[in-house]
Formats: structure tokens, sequence, C-alpha cells
């Protein structure tokens, strides 16, 4: 007897027929980010900035597992936001692939802070980022979440749905020097570690001179690579 297709398993094949054109029809960097499971994001820093403190526009390395280059991103904001604003500022962020081509572009507004980030519980003294991928394609979201003195994120998709969520550790948390900063990638019952994005350890010197990061995600290989795109940008604010 021959097996029917249900409407469901119709649906479901023209979803996934779907996601696999989508895919082909994008740059060949975010096809690449789709088969990839961890990645280690790099800031560059600027020599004037290590001597003197000016802040200059933040430059971003990211590599692969085995320390390949898949993506180089550059901060675009004003010089007046970067010394007077700090890390409040407003920024757009250009991420390109090794051929100079936009593949993701990110863009963050402003954001209050309200006696320190404890008490910053209005709604403009969140942080939320944008992200499109490829530029002009709206693929999620990245928002901080007011829970108290700990540091959580939504991940959400084009359509507001949230996705995954981003458990940090206390602001007022010590850590000791050499020590890494873990922020647990969740499923959104909260229950299920799923990956992690760690701020990792630098140097003395870069570590207590400059404000330079050092970042390490892991998620799952099949996780959507809009979502993959969105979380690496957390790393961002």
């Amino acid at each position: 007897m021959q097996q029917q297709t249900t409407p469901d398993a119709y649906a479901y094949n023209a979803q996934q027929q779907q996601v696999q054109q989508q895919a082909l029809q994008m740059p060949p960097a975010l096809q690449y980010l789709a088969s990839l499971d961890q990645i280690l994001i790099k800031q560059q820093k600027e020599m004037i900035e290590i001597l003197i403190g000016w802040e200059t526009a933040n430059k971003y390395i990211v590599l692969n597992n085995v320390g390949q280059q898949v993506f180089f991103a550059k901060e675009d904001s004003s010089t007046c936001d970067r010394q007077c604003l700090g890390a409040q500022r407003p920024f757009e962020m250009l991420v390109t692939d090794n051929t100079g081509q936009e593949v993701i572009h990110i863009s963050r507004p402003y954001k209050c802070m309200c006696y320190g980030q404890c008490f910053s519980c209005a709604k403009c003294c969140l942080d939320k980022v944008t992200v499109e991928a490829p530029p002009g394609r709206m693929v999620g979201t990245v928002t901080q979440v007011y829970e108290g003195c700990s540091a959580n994120y939504t991940i959400q998709d084009a359509q507001g749905n949230t996705v995954l969520l981003i458990r940090g550790p206390s602001y007022c948390a010590c850590h000791c020097p050499g020590d890494d900063i873990p922020f647990a990638l969740m499923t959104t019952d909260g229950n299920n570690e799923i990956g992690k994005v760690s701020r990792q350890w630098s140097n003395l010197l870069q570590e207590y001179f400059t404000d330079a990061d050092n970042f390490g995600i892991t998620f799952p290989m099949d996780l959507h690579v809009d979502i993959k795109a969105t979380i690496s940008v957390a790393t961002g604010i």
C-alpha cells in the first residue's frame, strides 16, 4: 500500500526547499558560516588607543576553529560619539568577507545608562542591535533583558519571535586575571544549554590598558545561518 503524503509533510517540504533556495542566494561567506559550529572573534586595537586612550573605531577579525579568517568587521561611527559617549554610543558595523563584500550589517542605537548598569531598567537604557544578512535583509535582533544585575539577552528572529536566550554572569561578579567570562546560550525555556559565548582572557597589557575584547562562540552545527549571524553580533554589545 502506497503511503500518502500528508498536508503537513507537504508544508514542511516546501518550507525546507524555501530555506535551501534562500541559502543558495546568500553570499558564499554566509553559506560557509552555515557549516560552522565555532568561531573566534578578535578585536584589533590601534596603537594610539593603547598609548593615550583615544577611542578609535572598533575592528574585529572573525576566525574559524583552525584560525582562518572568515570575516572582517569595522565600526562606522563619529569621532565625537566615540570620545563623548564611549560604550553607550550608536554605531553601524560593516562585516565583510575576504573579498571585501559586505555580508552582514549591524545597527545599534544610542543607549543611556542610569546610575550604573544595575539600575538601567528603562527600555531606553537597554542594549539592542539589529542584524541584516546580507545587507537589506533583516534576520534578527539581540535585545538586553532587565533582570536585576545579570547580563541577560534574547535572540529574536526577523518576525520578532524569541528563539534563544543568552544568560550571563552578574555585573557585580568578580573575575580573577586569566578567567574567561562565560555567557550560556539557552533554549527559550531556559532549561537546556546548547552553546556558549565566552569573553576570553588575552594578556595583562591588553586587559588593563585597553578595552579590547576576544570572544569564542559555539553553537549547534544545524542552527539556522540567520540565527548564527545574529548570535555572532551579541559580542558587540
